[in-house]
């Protein structure tokens, strides 16, 4: 508790600005109040409830709009999940245009204002081109700057309500203490309570300054964990004070800065809910006893998706038995929106029958809608609820914008170890550069780190290695090895949700096989000439604890890409420190601070 007092002179500094422009007036209150009184139960279960829809172009009389209309006015549906469609199990991004163009189409055909959400935990660039592309959350916490956190928070608002979406599914309010986690991992700030309490706050105030309806997830803490939950039951061990201490400092922050939403996680806490079979989001002890009698939250309450393995495993039947039974039981518990439910149909009836049936109060349905109603009045929803085409282009991508995003992803550059003094690279010296990836066509940042490269060295020798082709490849790798100076080698890897590697059902943040193996030839054979740059995954150097030469991104964004290049070269200074700690590497804060190269003349970007 000590530690979370000394938040909050910067938690009621940013609290301050960040309810200036997200407060209820009189007549938006009046009007939820009146909403509901009018609203059948039908109704009212469907404002509750929150379902996908694309972001792509969609003709209103196509069968697949016409499929999306019928849902949501068969179940009344009041909020939707945007996201973006994928093939190959890698995510097709969409337009700003064609997602404000779907978010105008829905709001004109629904009765009541919907409300719009979205992951947008990097910013819209994450699912729509020609955003403000910023680096993931724990490049945030390398820089140690809540400033920059704030302008992320602002400008995402800004992007956001241009088209339409009011509601982030952000920040991640998760301590990573875990190296193990193949889920958080850079989407959390860092290992640090205090300073992912100040990132989280800071992210807070931004966006509220923008209007953006904001999520601390996932409650009470995903960061201790060694399992996708979007693939099995995640379980924290930490005891009371531990949770206290470490995994709640960032909600409590969070709760007092005036969070609109708290996500609650798949997950076992043994030391909050004994019953092993009940995960945090169905769990009454959970999401109601702790989080909103004791923590004293009394905004929006809402699950993660329940389409997940770790909640669906929970329960047995079909889609729609299992979908019924879990929004029952995540209201139940007190979450006031159920999100994603695998059947919509199922989920819809099971709550519509288990308040016939009195198994759930009518008030406290009531309870639930009211805050959903008062939400959206605040967003000033039932005054207008469209937005016009024509600003998108103004607020989208502005240059101001993305020079600040690309120095946040410079800023984050942390220097772990250099050995020998092998950075910078010179031009006219051997090189070869070495991308692993899992997949050669989108890696975005892979390419934009090789392109940038290549400016600055000409005679540099690029392999770009994925999981299909290490095997061909790595021979002809190695052969290249012992004529080159220097080897840099980008190992680019991150979280994403429902990845295996290697037939775990865990889930995996790290390397697949193969490029592992790779790696370890490399160092092998190349020694003290190799420089290994972390791309995302700060934790993949704790398997090669022998690496002489290594830096850390925090994220694989093309703006990452980009400033490896730049930090390898000496064209920027080097002044990140790690946010979390490297088991045999490195200390959490550790970072070797670098002057830019003298004599450098920085190539046009």
């Amino acid at each position: 508790m000590k530690r979370f007092l000394v938040l909050l002179p910067l938690i009621c500094c940013l609290c301050a600005r960040a309810t200036t422009t997200m407060r209820l007036n009189r007549s938006g209150d009046r009007w939820a109040r009146r909403t509901l009184r009018h609203m059948t139960l039908e109704e009212k279960i469907g404002q509750m409830m929150l379902v996908w829809a694309h972001m792509e172009f969609t003709n209103p009389a196509s069968p697949e709009y016409q499929h999306l209309l019928k849902e949501m006015q068969t179940y009344h549906i009041g909020n939707f999940g945007l996201t973006i469609p994928s093939t190959d199990g890698h995510l097709v991004k969409g337009q700003p245009l064609e997602a404000a163009a779907l978010t105008n189409q829905l709001q004109h055909d629904s009765k009541l204002p919907l409300l719009f959400a979205a992951d947008f935990e990097r910013g819209l660039s994450m699912r729509l081109d020609g955003a403000t592309a910023f680096p993931s959350a724990m490049a945030f916490g390398a820089t140690d700057d809540p400033h920059l956190a704030e302008q992320f928070g602002r400008i995402s608002a800004l992007e956001s309500r241009a088209i339409g979406i009011q509601w982030n599914w952000f920040p991640v309010a998760d301590i990573n203490s875990n190296p193990a986690n193949p889920i958080i991992n850079t989407r959390s700030f860092g290992a640090d309570p205090e300073q992912v309490s100040r990132m989280v706050v800071a992210y807070i105030a931004g966006a509220h300054a923008g209007g953006l309806l904001v999520t601390a997830k996932h409650f009470p803490g995903h960061g201790d964990t060694d399992t996708d939950s979007h693939l099995s039951l995640a379980r924290v061990n930490a005891s009371r004070d531990e949770l206290d201490h470490v995994e709640l400092v960032p909600f409590r922050a969070a709760i007092a800065a005036g969070v609109d939403a708290v996500m609650i996680g798949h997950l076992t806490v043994p030391a909050l809910e004994p019953d092993p079979d009940r995960p945090a989001s169905i769990s009454y002890r959970i999401t109601t006893d702790l989080l909103q009698k004791q923590l004293g939250f009394h905004g929006l309450v809402v699950t993660d998706a329940l389409d997940m393995g770790a909640l669906m495993q929970a329960f047995h039947g079909n889609a729609a038995q299992v979908s019924g039974e879990e929004a029952v039981a995540a209201v139940q518990a007190g979450n006031d929106m159920v999100m994603i439910p695998a059947d919509v149909a199922g989920a819809y009836n099971g709550l519509l029958d288990a308040v016939k049936t009195g198994v759930i109060p009518r008030e406290r349905i009531d309870r639930s809608v009211l805050k959903i109603l008062r939400l959206k009045a605040t967003l000033g929803l039932n005054r207008n609820r469209r937005v016009s085409l024509d600003r998108i282009t103004e607020e989208l991508s502005q240059p101001q914008n993305l020079a600040l995003a690309q120095n946040i992803s410079e800023r984050a550059i942390t220097l772990v170890r250099d050995e020998g003094r092998q950075l910078p690279l010179a031009a006219g010296m051997r090189t070869v550069a070495l991308v692993l990836t899992d997949d050669a066509h989108h890696t975005e940042g892979g390419q934009a780190f090789l392109h940038a490269l290549r400016q600055r060295l000409p005679g540099v020798q690029c392999f770009l290695v994925d999981s299909g082709n290490v095997g061909t490849l790595s021979p002809m790798v190695l052969a290249a090895l012992p004529a080159a100076q220097r080897i840099v080698v980008l190992a680019e890897s991150f979280p994403s949700a429902g990845r295996t590697v290697a037939g775990k059902n865990t889930g995996s943040a790290g390397l697949d096989p193969g490029s592992m193996h790779l790696l370890r030839g490399v160092l092998d054979l190349a020694g003290k000439r190799t420089v290994l740059i972390a791309f995302g995954n700060p934790y993949i150097g704790t398997s090669f604890p022998d690496v002489s030469t290594y830096l850390c991104t925090f994220s694989n964004t093309a703006g990452s890409g980009i400033a490896a290049a730049l930090a390898a070269m000496g064209e920027i200074p080097i002044a990140g420190h790690l946010p979390v700690a490297l088991p045999g590497l490195a200390r959490l804060g550790d970072g070797i601070q670098r002057a830019p190269a003298s004599g450098i003349n920085p190539t046009p970007r």
